[in-house]
């Protein structure tokens, strides 16, 4: 059986013009940036090539880009960094419902360290009103504002550049999660009004274990990881060498393909009005307008089915997609995000994630239609049939 990935969301395959560029640093050219001969001369210089190239894509300054694990470690050392450096009253953050956990959690755990959180809301489409994070911010204690810049499981595209511009004008720091955004739609740091943004290499046809944070200068923050100096005392340890260098190679790639982003667009939509036609009663979760979405990213429900049966009963047929975020996989809790948006926890349950990449083939797009009206009447079967079953039982 030939095995489909709708899941890009999640992580991507490894490309392998990244593969190539990552191999000598996996070989011969072994050095440790850190030393002072050719070989670590030679890796030295292959991760600031490297930072030049990732700056670029954010018109930022290469001096900004601080390399990390992934986007887990980004978020935890901005938030944690900024706490620590903050002074007097400011102490406050503010973030959004429908954060990522790593954003969510590293929030509770300040708050449990004596730093206010405020948690603001969405629509039912899940946009952020910057109004409401407006209402949100306490004059001469707010510290930072962190609002993710595309939501990582209905893909909503949040305005990220009127909260930027409200934060610097009102003196608060500015924090974004990027690792789904970043080469989906156009980032610029200067524009943005941005001070802070985290991304991971995985989720942009790079390899695991590799990502970065771009910190504008001139921006107080405490160091997570302390020892050695690297990355000018932001983030001490000797660095992957061969993960960023595949990482900027895979982020200067994606970055340019703005052909591939519209046909993205253009099969999320053939799927979604295909879908229709055999299945009326499914609902989409996100903005009606595509352009608010990122491009290949789709949440639906197929009301009395739960999503995770769903992704079940759809591997089993070779397709791999998923219930909501990959770090939740497996839970019994609802979506976090779809409850934020006013759906039941019954129906947050009933969200199923389909994420497109490089190599969804339209075929694939229509192959996957034709299949779930199938999975669907055989669960709503399954159902009906415990359903009654559970009726007919005695009662003790």
């Amino acid at each position: 059986m030939s095995k489909i990935f709708l899941d890009h969301a999640s992580t991507t395959p490894l490309d392998e013009k990244v593969l190539e560029v990552m191999m000598p640093y996996l070989k011969q050219e072994f050095g440790n940036p850190s030393s002072v001969h050719e070989y670590g001369r030679e890796a030295r210089a292959a991760i600031e090539r490297a930072r030049e190239k990732i700056a670029f894509t954010l018109n930022a300054d290469l001096k900004e880009i601080v390399f990390t694990s992934g986007g887990t470690e980004s978020v935890n050392t901005v938030h944690k960094g900024v706490a620590f450096a903050s002074h007097g009253k400011a102490r406050h953050f503010i973030i959004s419902a429908i954060e990522h956990s790593c954003v969510l959690e590293t929030a509770e755990w300040l708050t449990n360290q004596g730093y206010p959180v405020t948690v603001v809301g969405c629509q039912s489409d899940g946009w952020i009103d910057p109004k409401e994070v407006q209402k949100a911010i306490r004059p001469g204690e707010t510290r930072m504002i962190s609002i993710m810049a595309a939501n990582n499981e209905v893909g909503t595209i949040q305005p990220i550049r009127e909260i930027g511009k409200m934060a610097r004008e009102q003196g608060i720091l500015f924090h974004t999660d990027a690792v789904q955004a970043y080469g989906k739609i156009p980032l610029d740091v200067q524009k943005d009004y941005i001070d802070f943004l985290s991304v991971s290499g995985h989720k942009i046809y790079g390899p695991k274990g590799s990502g970065f944070f771009y910190h504008r200068r001139g921006v107080d923050m405490v160091p997570l990881i302390h020892g050695g100096g690297q990355e000018k005392d932001h983030r001490g340890g000797t660095e992957n060498v061969a993960g960023i260098v595949g990482m900027a190679e895979a982020a200067w790639n994606l970055c340019n393909e703005v052909e591939e982003r519209q046909r993205l667009r253009t099969i999320t939509q053939l799927f979604w009005e295909e879908l229709l036609k055999s299945l009326p009663d499914a609902k989409l979760n996100g903005p009606a307008k595509e352009e608010r979405r990122l491009p290949g990213l789709i949440n639906i429900t197929l009301p009395g089915i739960e999503g995770e049966t769903l992704v079940h009963s759809l591997d089993s047929k070779g397709f791999a997609a998923s219930a909501g975020a990959a770090c939740a996989a497996g839970s019994a809790p609802p979506s976090h995000v779809l409850v934020a948006m006013g759906r039941t926890a019954k129906e947050a349950k009933q969200g199923l994630r389909l994420s497109f990449g490089r190599s969804t083939a339209e075929t694939q797009v229509k192959l996957l239609v034709n299949v779930l009206p199938n999975i669907v009447e055989q669960l709503k079967k399954m159902s009906s049939f415990f359903e009654d079953d559970e009726a007919q039982a005695p009662v003790k």
